[in-house]
């Protein structure tokens, strides 16, 4: 499928000018599509998580967290069915899902947030159409790599990269028990991708931009997505119960810390390849 539109977009684009105010305006476009394009698995939860809470029927057969968790295995079996994901990504995908998962058991029993209890299909008190928010996020890093072909200069070493991705994970368990190393992480990502640029494909132009701060734009977009999916009642914050407000702005350095354990991840199956690479 992404083959068959990546052909009929460059027919519409053939002959289109390569400089001035139009092609501006064309690589602006493109790469806004490419955006939604690699947000779809994301994009199509949210609006299932939207209109469960606008026009699912309270006294239905089916428990509302039940359709979601079937309207997300929907999803995910339409992203292989279409060949939107190849089976190289979808493990990384998994493995993202299932510490996903594993976090929200841990996370819920704590406290932390909380789902409306019902339903079978879950884990305790855990919904499983959680796990698949979780391999939304996967999903974005895997086809938005292929889809801008990204370049990296100066990209850490994978190894130091796994080490740092482990002990952010680590710390959303044991910050609840000991010291909260959340802004010594933070200052252990900067360290590691400060000098990192990545080089990204648009249609004709390859723009190159700091890593970090395409980083924090990812975690600033999870948060909106977050704030859509708790004002559509998909989990709610202790601070949320009496009545819905915005989601605390510290979660944004929560969602660009779990971020950097889905880009390490990815990097596993993409290795970071340099501009003059083949």
């Amino acid at each position: 499928m992404e083959r068959t539109i990546d052909r009929a977009a460059n027919r519409l684009l053939a002959g289109r000018p390569a400089s001035g105010p139009r092609a501006v305006a064309i690589e602006a476009a493109v790469f806004l599509l490419k955006q939604a394009w690699a947000c779809i698995f994301g994009a199509l939860m949210l609006v299932v998580i939207v209109a469960a809470r606008l026009w699912y029927p309270d006294d239905a057969a089916l428990a509302r967290n039940d359709a979601l968790t079937i309207a997300a295995v929907a999803i995910q079996v339409g992203m292989l069915v279409f060949r939107l994901e190849s089976g190289r990504e979808l493990w990384v995908i998994v493995l993202f899902h299932i510490t996903g998962t594993a976090m929200e058991l841990f996370k819920t029993d704590v406290g932390s947030w909380a789902y409306a209890a019902d339903g079978v299909l879950r884990i305790g008190a855990v919904p499983l159409f959680s796990g698949f928010m979780y391999a939304a996020v996967g999903s974005y890093m895997v086809r938005v790599y292929r889809l801008h072909d990204l370049r990296f200069t100066r990209y850490p070493p994978i190894w130091a990269t796994t080490v740092a991705a482990v002990a952010i994970y680590a710390n959303f368990f044991t910050h609840h028990y000991v010291f909260d190393a959340r802004w010594l992480l933070l200052a252990v990502v900067v360290l590691l991708w400060a000098p990192t640029l990545m080089h990204f494909r648009i249609w004709r132009a390859t723009l190159r931009v700091p890593v970090l701060l395409v980083f924090v734009g990812v975690a600033l977009f999870i948060w909106i997505a977050e704030n859509v999916a708790t004002l559509s009642g998909a989990w709610l914050y202790p601070g949320q119960v009496d009545g819905w407000e915005l989601v605390s702005g510290q979660k944004i350095v929560s969602w660009f810390l779990l971020m950097i354990i889905s880009v390490v991840m990815v990097t596993w199956v993409y290795r970071p390849r340099r501009p003059d690479a083949g």
